[in-house]
């Protein structure tokens, strides 16, 4: 498929045109993720917290939020379109932004962050929507792959950028940053982004024409067991989001300097991205995900084993966990795209469903060994072994066994 394939009296879209707002749409997700990891110590401090678990919470109120919400900005993109209801919700983004800015105690600041997430998943669902209202099969999964390439990379520079506005300023002026990097998001999105949504496609909106759409979205076999299986993936990778500036800061001792150690292991995630994006449309995403899953699980197991029955120490951990995590990069984008392939007509509410299902789910699990740190590297380890043998599973059963195949992709 050339660029002018995406172009026509509809979309006025090209290739290029829609990586560039699938890379806008989901970096700002990131960074509203990842520069807040930096900050967790100074929260912590200024605002009284004993337990210093507890301030994960952070970064938990905004995955439930991001999750939960999709679940509603898939029937409205579905029925209004794609562009009003992405403006709208940046729009209330950049509200609960400010209501972060000004939190004066804890419980605000987990309130605020919950709305950040419920606000800007719109970004994820309407973005995966654009995506099937233009693409399918293997074209998609290419495209996402190189979104969640930048989604991947933005972890690089994420928490070093917190940590650069934490030596020269309060923690509060994160938000202004997310503040204005949302502002500068919403008004290029309102000169650039056409609408994609097909005319037949629309749907009314009503509650019970919103219960079928999702029902039609869960009667694909596929979709749902993507969708469970990515749930459980994530879940890894959300623990790690939780506990990651306390086992390389703290447990390691490398102080502000472990946003380098942290920006490596992303690079290297990003890599991978770019890798499936080249790779995706000769292999297919069953074979590219499948085997990624299968090596993550093992790579994950050993370092287990490792950490129980020898020694470690942070060369090790890096280098097991980074080879853990580039693997990841293989199966992400590719996931979206099987979980999204049979349910092309209700895109968008396919999307929410998706995403509430890997948000919720993979925030809760990620909730649960992030609380689990115990200045050990193993409860994180653990229930990233644990949740690859769940997410292998879950494949396994969804595709009655035949691992690999590539009959069904386009």
């Amino acid at each position: 498929m050339q660029d002018s394939e995406f172009a026509g009296e509809r979309h006025l879209m090209s290739f290029w045109q829609l990586v560039t707002l699938l890379v806008f749409s989901t970096g700002i997700v990131a960074l509203s993720i990842d520069m807040m990891l930096p900050a967790l110590p100074a929260i912590g401090a200024d605002l009284g917290l004993v337990n210093e678990n507890n301030r994960q919470w952070v970064i938990t109120a905004f995955l439930v939020g991001f999750g939960v919400a999709q679940l509603i900005y898939g029937p409205l993109s579905d029925s209004w379109g794609r562009k009003p209801v992405l403006l709208g919700a940046l729009a209330l983004y950049i509200i609960a932004t400010v209501f972060c800015l000004i939190a004066w105690n804890f419980e605000m600041l987990l309130l605020g962050r919950l709305l950040q997430g419920m606000s800007i998943a719109a970004a994820r669902v309407i973005g995966t929507a654009i995506a099937r209202d233009l693409t399918s099969g293997r074209r998609m999964a290419q495209v996402v792959s190189m979104a969640m390439m930048v989604f991947m990379a933005v972890p690089v520079i994420a928490p070093s950028l917190g940590q650069a506005i934490l030596f020269v300023a309060p923690w509060r002026w994160i938000f202004v940053f997310l503040l204005v990097t949302a502002s500068g998001l919403a008004i290029w999105l309102s000169i650039r982004l056409p609408e994609t949504l097909h005319e037949e496609y629309r749907r009314k909106l009503d509650f019970m024409d919103s219960i079928r759409a999702y029902r039609e979205s869960l009667r694909h076999r596929a979709m749902v067991g993507y969708t469970l299986s990515g749930a459980f993936f994530f879940g890894g990778l959300y623990g790690l989001l939780n506990s990651s500036e306390q086992i390389m800061a703290e447990h390691f001792g490398l102080g502000s300097v472990w946003t380098l150690a942290f920006a490596g292991m992303a690079a290297c995630m990003a890599i991978t991205n770019f890798v499936n994006s080249r790779l995706v449309m000769r292999l297919g995403q069953r074979r590219l995900s499948q085997g990624a899953l299968i090596g993550f699980t093992v790579i994950s197991l050993a370092h287990v084993a490792l950490i129980v029955f020898a020694s470690e120490n942070l060369l090790i951990f890096m280098t097991l966990l980074t080879l853990a995590m580039m693997l990841m990069g293989l199966i992400a984008a590719n996931f979206n795209a099987l979980a999204m392939e049979p349910v092309g007509h209700v895109a968008g509410t396919a999307s929410a469903a998706y995403g509430f299902g890997t948000g919720v789910i993979g925030a809760i699990i990620g909730a649960i060994i992030g609380q689990l740190y115990n200045d050990s590297t193993l409860p994180l380890i653990a229930g990233q072994t644990f949740t690859g043998f769940a997410a292998f599973a879950i494949v396994y059963v969804t595709e009655r066994g035949e691992l690999f195949g590539d009959g069904t992709d386009d």
